[in-house]
C-alpha cells in the first residue's frame, strides 16, 4: 500500500538553538533518513567548513540514539515522533490525500462527523469550513438552487446559506432582490432553495 507514496515523505528545515547560527535540514524519503547541516559562523576557523550529511535507512535511524537526539534537539521531539512513525512504517495516508479528494469524501459525512474531524487538525479545520465543501453540501440536499440564492451563497458563503433557517432565507433573498434587482426578472421563478431538514 506505501507505494503510492511519494519518495518524499517529510521534510522540514531549522536553526541550531541559541548561541548557535547552524542552518539543519531533516529529510525522510521511503527508504532513509537525511539529516544534513551547514555551520553558520563569523569565526575563521570555521569559514571553510563544509557542509555535513547523515544518511541512514529507517532501520538504522530507529537504532541511532545520537541522530535521533540531534533530531529532538534541533527540531523538537513531536517531530522526532513523527519521524520515527515514519520509519516504523506508520504512515497517515488520510493526511496525504489531496484537499479536492477530501472534500469530496467529507461531503459524504454527516454534520456531526465532519463538526468532530474540523477538531483533529488544522487542515481538517479548514476544509470542513471551506465554502467548496458547503457548495457541494447544498447542491446534494437541494432539488434546485436558483440564480438569486447562488449570488446570496457567494456573497454570505454556503456554510452560512446552509444553516440559514427558511424564514431567514426568504427575508435576505428579499432584501437582496431590493438592493440588486432580481437577476432573472424576465424568466419564471423557480422554486427557492430550501435545505433539507430546515
Amino acid at each position: 500500500m506505501a507505494s503510492w507514496l511519494p519518495e518524499t515523505l517529510f521534510e522540514t528545515v531549522g536553526q541550531g538553538p541559541p548561541p548557535s547560527k547552524d542552518y539543519y535540514q531533516l529529510l525522510v524519503t521511503r527508504t532513509q533518513v537525511i539529516f544534513r547541516w551547514w555551520k553558520i559562523s563569523l569565526r575563521s576557523e570555521y569559514r571553510s567548513t563544509k557542509p555535513g550529511e547523515a544518511k541512514e535507512i529507517h532501520e538504522d535511524f530507529l537504532e541511532n540514539l545520537h541522530l535521533q537526539g540531534q533530531t529532538a534537539l534541533i527540531f523538537g521531539t513531536r517531530i522526532l515522533n513523527y519521524v520515527i512513525n515514519l520509519c516504523e512504517g506508520k504512515f497517515d495516508f488520510l493526511e496525504r490525500l489531496s484537499d479536492n479528494l477530501l472534500l469530496n469524501i467529507i461531503s459524504y459525512l454527516d454534520l456531526e462527523d465532519i463538526a468532530r474531524l474540523s477538531q483533529t487538525s488544522h487542515r481538517f479545520a479548514k476544509l470542513c469550513m471551506s465554502d467548496k465543501l458547503w457548495e457541494q453540501i447544498v447542491q446534494s440536499t437541494c432539488h434546485t438552487i436558483t440564480p438569486d440564492v447562488r449570488a446570496l451563497a457567494e456573497d454570505t458563503g454556503w456554510r452560512q446559506l446552509f444553516f440559514t433557517n427558511k424564514l431567514q432565507l426568504q427575508r435576505q433573498l428579499r432584501k437582496r432582490k431590493q438592493k440588486y434587482g432580481n437577476l432573472r426578472e424576465k424568466q419564471p421563478q423557480a422554486h427557492v432553495f430550501l435545505p433539507a431538514g430546515s
